[in-house]
């Protein structure tokens, strides 16, 4: 077998392990929100879900329809939807920043949106809107008033990953500042609402929520693989992906207007969700390693199984009173980044 041979029987070998774990994250994604859908106050066999899942919102079985359909689809759709956008966002927050630890709240998007949910739930009845759509109006629009905090920054004192590090950490202690202050304001009916947003819950979701995020996704999606080459000759460092003559700072700069955008869309419906997007990447590049063109669609599968699972297991342990996912996600996601760490230095040593 000549070298050239063997690199491409390699090389083939490479491919069929990236598209056999791809193809596995989108097997399990559909299991657990098959076995989302089957779990409830009301108990329902797989059988049945499915049945009802194939014979759409009109089945015969109108009760179970209606329960699968308009109660617990939109609630596991949104599981699956907002962990792609925060694995996809951590993905790229990691890529432009070079910092294995950046994360969608590392920019202060997330203290954004939180502060944003606050001021409607204190302030929101005085607005001409409907009460449903008022709070993720407004987490939407201070995530992107914190992106254009920290892009005018940015802008002002140099585009490295140093300095957005930097100016994204003092965006995210003003908008926690802010949104502390707001808490501490408020009356404890009010600071209740408040805090349950922030855990991050998945219980208010309905079709609605779904198609705007979806959209928001949808939207972002031709400009995220417009750049996975770009993203993946980033990560060889700023100096040789200039040499390649890709434009270093414009491609930062679309990243972080799509990273605004995704993390804006998954947190305004659903609340606050952590570690999903710092585990999601570390877990895609683990398995495809750091070509964007197989990182960024394991890394949005990875998300969704991981918020489906806090979704299952949010149910599994308080059938009666859902625990939000939020709580899930950050207490399960450290020992998961522990054992991404334990697994990289292993493969290193």
């Amino acid at each position: 077998m000549t070298v050239d041979t063997r690199h491409i029987a390699g090389y083939r070998r490479m491919a069929f392990k990236r598209a056999l774990a791809l193809g596995g994250a989108i097997f399990v994604m559909l299991w657990l929100v098959i076995l989302d859908l089957s779990i409830g106050p009301s108990g329902m066999p797989l059988s049945d879900v499915i049945d009802a899942v194939l014979a759409g919102p009109d089945g015969a079985d109108r009760a179970t329809a209606t329960i699968i359909w308009y109660l617990r689809m939109p609630q596991s759709l949104m599981a699956v939807i907002v962990g792609m956008c925060l694995g996809i966002a951590g993905l790229q927050m990691q890529t432009i920043l070079d910092n294995p630890l950046a994360s969608p709240f590392t920019l202060g998007f997330s203290a954004a949106a939180g502060f944003g949910a606050a001021l409607s739930i204190m302030f929101g009845a005085a607005l001409p809107l409907p009460e449903y759509l008022i709070t993720p109006i407004a987490a939407f629009a201070m995530t992107i008033l914190a992106c254009l905090i920290v892009y005018g920054m940015v802008h002002a004192l140099g585009e490295t990953p140093e300095i957005l590090v930097l100016c994204g950490i003092g965006v995210l202690f003003l908008f926690q500042s802010l949104q502390s202050l707001l808490q501490y304001l408020a009356s404890p009916e009010i600071l209740q609402q408040i805090v349950f947003w922030l855990f991050g819950s998945l219980l208010k979701a309905n079709w609605t929520s779904v198609a705007v995020t979806s959209l928001v996704a949808l939207a972002c999606l031709p400009f995220i693989l417009h750049d996975t080459w770009k993203l993946t000759v980033l990560r060889l460092g700023d100096a040789n992906a200039a040499s390649l003559g890709i434009s270093v700072g414009r491609l930062r700069r679309r990243s972080f207007v799509l990273i605004a955008l995704l993390t804006a869309a998954a947190v305004s419906f659903v609340g606050t969700i952590g570690f999903v997007g710092l585990v999601a990447p570390h877990v895609a590049k683990a398995l495809v390693g750091e070509d964007h063109r197989f990182a960024i669609p394991l890394s949005a599968m990875v998300g969704a199984v991981i918020l489906a699972s806090a979704s299952v297991f949010g149910k599994l342990i308080s059938p009666g009173g859902v625990i939000p996912v939020g709580i899930i996600t950050a207490v399960a996601g450290i020992p998961m980044l522990f054992l991404v760490i334990y697994a990289r230095k292993r493969r290193s040593s």
